[in-house]
């Protein structure tokens, strides 16, 4: 059983939110629905949950802030939030859950399955990199959290060379000649990415950063020769905008 509690500032949202876990989540216990931030960090306290379903904008303390107001968080953080492309794109930097309103049932259900299945809490780091990514203190960010069998690794995006997408998984290839499998798709990696513009998705296995890229070669797609030896095949679909790069 996950013990939850869930903080919106709009009751319907709440009301929502909690049908459907009802309906496809039943291993989720909602302990306390929180109208405000202040009401959930009390109700934090008091419960001490396992996972905390977390509005984004929210009057007086968003949902940022009211993560601030830990040193350490001790439970597990689903954010829901109305699109907003900055706040997703922060959240997706530190590989950290997130749900679109109006939620869908079977994202809703692979958010929580996520939460099930992992042995580790987020780390500090991630939600520090989060706050600092919203606090637009992005010239300080050089990393990204990857999420791995044991937890996270935090990872200098200069060092990845390539990423090679496996079903479900992704290998991220380093300078060092070091692999770490990523438990998470390519799509998901190229989204985490986004806020380095020298990764570049050039086929629909690979992600490249162009700045350890030695030559292009010429052909149907062509392919690509890397810093490190490898080489990696271009589609004809991606092919204009590599060039468009280039």
């Amino acid at each position: 059983m996950i013990n939850a509690i869930l903080i919106d500032d709009e009751a319907h949202c709440l009301d929502s939110l909690s049908i459907l876990l009802n309906k496809f989540c039943p291993e989720v216990q909602i302990l306390q629905r929180c109208l405000s931030a202040k009401q959930g960090l009390d109700a934090t306290m008091k419960h001490k949950p396992d996972l905390v379903f977390l509005d984004v904008e929210m009057p007086s303390m968003n949902g940022f802030e009211f993560l601030e107001q830990f040193n350490e968080i001790p439970f597990s953080v689903i954010f829901t939030t109305a699109y907003d492309k900055y706040a997703i794109k922060a959240i997706r930097f530190s590989a950290l859950d997130y749900l679109l309103k109006p939620i869908d049932p079977k994202e809703l259900v692979a958010a929580v399955r996520k939460v099930q299945t992992s042995n580790h809490l987020p780390t500090g780091e991630q939600f520090r990199m989060l706050l600092d990514k919203i606090q637009n203190k992005e010239h300080g960010l050089t990393k990204i959290a990857v999420p791995i069998v044991e937890g996270f690794e935090l990872v200098k995006a200069d060092d990845i060379i390539t990423c090679e997408a496996d079903n479900n998984y992704t290998y991220l290839h380093l300078k060092n000649k070091r692999k770490i499998t990523a438990c998470r798709t390519l799509k998901e990696v190229e989204e985490q990415l986004e806020s380095f513009p020298s990764f570049i998705r050039v086929h629909h296995s690979y992600i490249v950063n162009m700045n350890e890229v030695t030559k292009y070669i010429r052909g149907d797609g062509g392919y690509l020769m890397m810093s490190d030896g490898s080489t990696v095949d271009v589609s004809r679909s991606r092919k204009t905008s590599l060039l468009k790069f280039f």
